[in-house]
């Protein structure tokens, strides 16, 4: 892109006085990929693609309290979502450990101030949550002016970014979530897709992104065979691939993925298994979609979406590879690989995309809940613990180097330019490396 400039920066020389010059190209300098005021940033959970790769940004790969620190900010109360940058700002959700208030906190992101704190919702009695989970689990989505927060059945709501001002608000939408809340909203088109997948109540809306009117609502099929409501809920986030020339919206929830119009909500296929509280996001590679099937004994599977219709669960299923896999942690897709990492013994693994044959699988150790990053060409696993071991994807294990915070990590890092927003239990850290 610096090609792109040279010849403007020949006429800059010649025309302006030297203070002149350097104020043209500190302007120009700040759209090169790598500045926090690129168009790049980290809009939504797993990134604005939803695939935890972030193809331009280049964060450090060694850290410690002491190194590569740009900032540290205290965050209050208890949130598990993961950051979300856009415009030089860095947003996430917290709430009172007692579910009784909700909030949306902004961060510079250059300083690390933090810009605003608003309430958003207040509850008298929330429903006890899993001590694994926080009242502020969901993860927003930005886009424009405008954030998109939700916290479950507890409340959805659209600010501007500049104001806070609350365009809209739903709190309609009942949902006993039993565990807690966890599914992250996305947006397509003009519209705003939310799962309730819940212990009493299973269902996914889509509302209008401007006004947050319902524009569909579609209940969950009945395919749990069980009257045990905790093996009804589910955690997942949607995505949306083209398949066949057609958008096509893939919903993981408990026992079964949907695959809807997502336009009208309609039906086309499905998928089933045995396991519950689907936690991954479903990934695509134009041949196979890759759904992680959650608690039991999770497993992995890769579905041929190509004509598709009804249950497709013998017949469009190219493999399912069940040795060690993960139950919340999303997995990654790399040049024909996935990689994943266990939650309880910190098993890392690699597997042939095609085939589902196991390649290598290696312990690093730990205990897992954020899903894995891919940056810099680095794989990045960020622990309980507060260590995040760095790897180099490929046909071995290949550790470049292992990091140690204070505080453990639950939630997504996001990697934007030379940065990495990283979010421990206590604090959000830029991490980036010193000039």
């Amino acid at each position: 892109m610096l090609e792109t400039f040279r010849p403007h920066l020949a006429q800059v020389r010649c025309s302006l006085s030297p203070m002149g010059r350097l104020a043209v190209i500190f302007a120009l300098a700040l759209t090169l990929p790598g500045s926090l005021m690129a168009a790049e940033g980290w809009t939504e959970f797993r990134g604005p693609n939803g695939t935890g790769i972030a193809p331009e940004a280049d964060p450090p790969e060694t850290w410690s309290e002491s190194e590569n620190v740009a900032w540290k900010t205290a965050i209050h109360g208890k949130g598990w979502s993961s950051p979300v940058v856009a415009d030089g700002k860095v947003w996430l959700t917290t709430a009172s450990e007692d579910g009784k208030e909700m909030f949306i906190v902004c961060v510079d992101a250059e300083s690390g101030k933090i810009l605003h704190d608003k309430l958003l919702f207040t509850n008298d009695e929330p429903r006890e949550i899993h001590v694994t989970n926080s009242y502020a689990s969901c993860t927003p989505v930005i886009e424009g002016d405008r954030i998109y927060v939700h916290f479950g059945s507890y409340g959805t709501c659209c600010l501007n970014t500049q104001t806070l001002e609350k365009y809209w608000e739903r709190r309609d939408f009942p949902c006993h979530h039993w565990r807690g809340p966890g599914s992250s909203p996305i947006i397509y088109q003009n519209m705003l897709f939310v799962h309730y997948d819940g212990f009493d109540y299973q269902y996914i809306v889509a509302l209008d992104k401007q006004t947050g009117e319902t524009i569909w609502k579609k209940d969950r099929p009945d395919l749990f065979e069980t009257d045990d409501g905790d093996q009804k809920k589910a955690y997942g986030t949607p995505a949306i691939f083209e398949i066949g020339g057609q958008d096509v919206l893939i919903s993981p929830y408990a026992k079964a993925t949907m695959a809807y119009d997502p336009q009208t909500g309609e039906e086309l296929w499905y998928v089933r298994y045995e396991q519950h509280s689907t936690a991954n996001r479903p990934l695509f590679d134009g041949k196979s979609i890759f759904i992680g099937t959650g608690f039991g004994k999770g497993s992995l599977i890769a579905i041929n979406p190509e004509g598709a219709e009804g249950n497709v669960t013998e017949s469009h299923v190219r493999w399912e590879q069940k040795r060690t896999m993960p139950s919340k942690p999303s997995q990654l897709l790399i040049d024909g690989r996935i990689y994943t990492i266990a939650d309880k013994i910190g098993l890392a693994s690699c597997l042939d995309a095609s085939t589902g044959e196991l390649l290598w699988q290696e312990r690093i150790g730990g205990t897992f809940s954020a899903s894995p990053i891919y940056a810099g060409g680095h794989i990045y696993f960020c622990d309980e613990d507060g260590k995040t071991t760095v790897v180099a994807p490929g046909e071995t294990l290949t550790i470049v180097a292992e990091n140690q915070l204070d505080q453990g990590c639950m939630a997504t890092p996001a990697p934007v330019g030379k940065a990495l927003f990283l979010r421990t239990k206590t604090d959000l850290y830029r991490l980036q490396a010193t000039p």
